[in-house]
């Protein structure tokens, strides 16, 4: 640990705690090294294996977020998983890992299991302090955790003064979910900033999704509560992936959902009932008409720092279906969408967001209620009666 590192922020209380394990030294010091460079992170705890990152945890209450390695002695991350959530419930778990299919089979079931997000480590560790785009994306990730997890514990995160809260300003707590009193009351105090459009009055044609941190999760757990909903729409999921993720994660979402979901493939003909999900490196978008669409994936320049990104998707989906179409925008860090949302809206589409309660991060659905682009928010929960109510109106 660096020194004073426990009040890094001045006005905006102490910097997030991270803890880091790996069983390589040479990694460990590269990780912190790098989270020890931005004044709003600081390494409080580092350990070589599972067992003993358990054993920090239960010593160390001040841990915001958690850094964990899949492949180690003694006890690796998927069985250390479950024990960490069961010593510190909200703790922010961040998986890392070499991009192999195994690695990313076995990430994708932590964050199944209750891991909030992933990092793929981009290769040796003399390559690993020299890539730019993996340390911000790590900070980034880290510093929206560590912001999540002291929401969790009732404690206010430092960044809100800075940035998110400025730019996305929370909505009225749900009831539904219980907390602090502290915490519902501070959450109360803070009124919703934001307006939802009328009811959505038509059945739409076609489904589209957009997530990111925390968005396997969520996809997993809307899609096993629409399995037995006879959804007659195609559905679009644009989720934050590397390829070789998007792939597997398609075939979680198949078994969740009880439907055909694949890897969306370049010329492709739409079908009823199926779902697409955007390969990693590649926009998902689509031709033709609405009796006829098919898929065309591109791969024009990233749009917010993203390939696949949410507004490509939208853009292409709201130029074939109109105002038939239905966007749902999941938890995830940014933006991604909300450009995207505002063309849907004015085309006569629908848009609705996951609320802030349940949303791991609330950035890229925040963005979009604030904006006053939705007509309904709702908790996770929520949004697969939500879906069946209006997709099947046709049918009623």
């Amino acid at each position: 640990m660096t020194e004073n590192s426990s009040q890094k922020v001045s006005g905006g209380g102490s910097a997030y705690k991270a803890m880091v394990v790996d069983d390589s030294a040479v990694i460990r010091g590269i990780l912190t090294r790098i989270l020890e460079s931005d004044p709003l992170i600081t390494v409080a705890e580092s350990s070589n294996n599972g067992l003993r990152a358990i054993s920090a945890l239960t010593r160390n209450e001040d841990v915001d977020v958690i850094l964990l390695d899949i492949e180690m002695p003694v006890m690796d991350g998927l069985t250390a998983l479950p024990k960490l959530l069961e010593v510190r419930p909200g703790i922010q778990i961040i998986i890392a890992s070499t991009l192999t299919r195994k690695n990313a089979d076995i990430s994708l079931r932590c964050l199944q299991a209750g891991a909030a997000d992933y990092l793929t480590k981009p290769g040796r560790g003399n390559e690993l302090s020299n890539a730019d785009a993996f340390r911000r994306e790590l900070l980034a990730k880290v510093k929206a955790l560590g912001a999540a997890s002291r929401r969790a514990r009732g404690r206010a995160p430092v960044e809100e003064r800075l940035k998110r809260e400025k730019a996305f300003p929370p909505q009225q707590v749900s009831s539904s979910r219980p907390g602090s009193l502290a915490l519902r009351k501070a959450e109360n105090d803070r009124v919703a900033s934001f307006a939802l459009r009328r009811a959505y009055p038509h059945s739409p044609l076609a489904i589209a999704i957009g997530s990111s941190t925390g968005g396997p999760q969520a996809l997993h757990n809307l899609f096993a509560a629409l399995r037995s909903v006879p959804l007659a729409q195609p559905i679009f999921i644009t989720q934050h992936m590397p390829a070789t993720f998007t792939a597997l994660l398609a075939q979680h979402i198949e078994r969740s959902s009880g439907r055909t979901c694949v890897e969306a493939g370049d010329g492709r003909q739409v079908r009823d009932r199926e779902i697409y999900v955007a390969p990693g490196g590649y926009h998902l978008t689509l031709e033709g008409t609405p009796a006829a669409p098919v898929i065309r994936l591109v791969q024009t320049p990233p749009e917010n720092f993203c390939r696949p990104s949410v507004d490509p998707m939208v853009r292409s989906l709201t130029a074939i279906y109109g105002n038939r179409l239905l966007l749902v925008v999941l938890t995830g860090m940014g933006s991604d969408g909300l450009k995207g949302a505002r063309i849907l809206v004015e085309a006569g589409g629908a848009v609705i967001a996951q609320d802030e309660r349940t949303s791991v991060v609330w950035g890229m659905p925040g963005a979009v209620a604030t904006a006053g682009l939705c007509s309904a928010v709702l908790p996770l929960s929520g949004i697969a009666p939500y879906l069946e109510k209006v997709a099947m109106r046709s049918a009623a």
